[in-house]
């Protein structure tokens, strides 16, 4: 198996100064002075869950413990 070499050589490379360093107007401009991500949302609850689908998670885990716990107690007698 051949092993190419994924470094591009240097000798050969557009934007590279001879000690191996990138000239000020090659590197991309740096992130935008932007103050804030994007419009407030406030039709979104922030916090907490729903009742309905925690109650549900709750009662399959009970459910899921509790089988378990009878299978043990059938293998133990």
């Amino acid at each position: 198996m051949s092993y190419v070499n994924p470094d591009p050589e240097p000798e050969r490379t557009t934007g590279l100064e001879p000690g191996g360093g990138v000239p000020p107007g090659e590197t991309p401009p740096a992130e935008s002075s932007m103050p804030e991500a994007g419009p407030r949302e406030t039709h979104n609850p922030t916090k907490g869950w729903a009742k309905g689908p925690l109650t549900a998670i709750m009662t399959v885990v009970v459910l899921v413990a509790a089988f378990f716990l009878v299978y043990a107690l059938i293998l133990m007698l």
